[in-house]
């Protein structure tokens, strides 16, 4: 995958307000531990061989325990919990970066579908306090019945065509 921006972005030497703005530097002061743990979020202290593509708002990683292979994660640079508190033009932007790792794992064939994901809090099953974006690859027969994807979460229901 292509990395189309310059790291780090111009004019942001020393700039490090709890985003991702440096791969593999210490958290910001101010960016302790999430509320859930003691650890520091694994999102905000990334190396740069984590990092498939980038672009003003929002970084591509691969996925530490994938689904399938070559999920991958789109983070907003800045640290926030939730999707829907990101702005327009971060939310905006981490669905544009979300496009090109489609389009970049495509390209690469063997590919037939693409299940995308937010887990937006833990009761939604949000487990890294980070907010991101699941873009994982499909295929033919990786499950015996793809139908209901997703509402697959909550399995009572998501059988919807047998009710």
């Amino acid at each position: 995958m292509s990395k189309e921006f310059d790291w780090p972005p111009s004019g942001t030497a020393g700039r490090r307000e709890g985003a991702i703005w440096f791969p593999g530097v210490e958290l910001t002061p101010d960016h302790g531990p999430d509320e859930a743990s003691t650890q520091p979020c694994p999102f905000c202290a990334l190396q740069p061989d984590q990092i498939l593509a980038v672009s003003e708002h929002a970084v591509a990683i691969r996925d530490a325990y994938p689904s399938t292979d070559s999920h991958a994660l789109i983070l907003p640079r800045r640290h926030i919990a939730a999707f829907f508190d990101l702005d327009a033009a971060e939310r905006q932007d981490v669905w544009a970066l979300a496009d090109r790792v489609r389009e970049d794992l495509l390209a690469g064939g063997g590919i037939d579908g693409f299940t995308i994901g937010i887990n937006d809090g833990p009761v939604a099953g949000q487990t890294v306090p980070h907010a991101h974006l699941h873009v994982i690859p499909r295929r033919t027969g990786d499950v015996p019945d793809p139908r209901g994807g997703i509402r697959w979460v909550l399995p009572e229901t998501a059988a919807y065509w047998e009710q």
